[in-house]
């Protein structure tokens, strides 16, 4: 066991987990109090499709240490080409069942909170309130506004995506700092998102949103450590056919209808 007292306070970590979180550990900008402080974290994960598995793999094998998943969907056979949470046998399961299941087997000392209802706005600000970061890995314009509008009450870091095709965006939408725009200022609530086509109608490459939701979980980390420079403030869009990485900065928009009134 190890003590570590660089900030003032003891850290304490197991032998065990000194041993799997080894390689993490020995990153300077991690280190022991670092990973303390993952495994002291409260993640919420809204959308448990292709953007949510990965996100929640990664988090859940990184250490984070407790996490609450949010989807009201079922396996289906067709989400089983990118939605590497599931397999074959949970199909027709609920979504946050089995995905408690196959994290929890990841990583036995993770926490997890399931809930169904991921668009009521009251609920959302509840559960942001209680955690530390947000992933946005949901499908649809209406649920990204209802957790926008909950991240920015609460003032919780935002860590958004969507993906379609060949080609998909993540932002990182910081309401722990000052001047950082939101969701609403890239796409308003009466604009059309041409994120929010569906991969039932569209179709999607399984690779694009793995990477995508790998991002998500990178940011969080990220966030959550406060290491390195985010995407708070920034649009990376990825565009998988032309394996092209493009970056957009983001500002606040001075008529929006939800971080502009304060």
């Amino acid at each position: 066991m190890v003590k570590n007292n660089t900030q003032g306070t003891a850290t304490l970590l197991s032998d065990k987990q000194l041993q799997r979180y080894s390689r993490h550990i020995l990153l300077p900008n991690v280190d022991v109090a670092g990973q303390q402080k993952l495994l002291q974290s409260h993640v919420l994960i809204v959308g448990l499709g292709g953007l949510g598995s990965p996100a929640a793999i990664y988090l859940a094998a990184s250490g984070i240490g407790k996490m609450t998943l949010c989807d009201f969907d079922r396996v289906d056979e067709s989400n089983l080409q990118r939605q590497v949470l599931y397999h074959d046998a949970q199909v027709g399961q609920s979504k946050t069942d089995a995905a408690k299941r196959h994290l929890l087997q990841l990583n036995p000392d993770l926490q997890v909170d399931l809930d169904a209802d991921v668009q009521n706005l009251e609920t959302l600000r509840d559960h942001c309130k209680q955690v530390d970061a947000i992933i946005d890995a949901s499908d649809n314009f209406q649920t990204r506004h209802a957790v926008n509008q909950a991240c920015f009450a609460s003032r919780k870091p935002l860590i958004s995506a969507a993906a379609i095709r060949m080609e998909g965006q993540v932002a990182v939408f910081d309401f722990r700092q000052s001047g950082s725009p939101c969701y609403a200022c890239l796409y308003s609530q009466n604009s059309t998102d041409p994120t929010q086509e569906t991969c039932t109608e569209n179709g999607i490459l399984a690779p694009v949103v793995g990477i995508l939701g790998a991002m998500q979980a990178l940011e969080t980390i990220k966030v959550l450590l406060n290491i390195g420079e985010t995407l708070n403030g920034k649009l990376l869009l990825f565009d998988a056919f032309m394996q092209d990485w493009r970056q957009v900065r983001l500002h606040p928009d001075p008529a929006c209808e939800v971080c502009s009134l304060k």
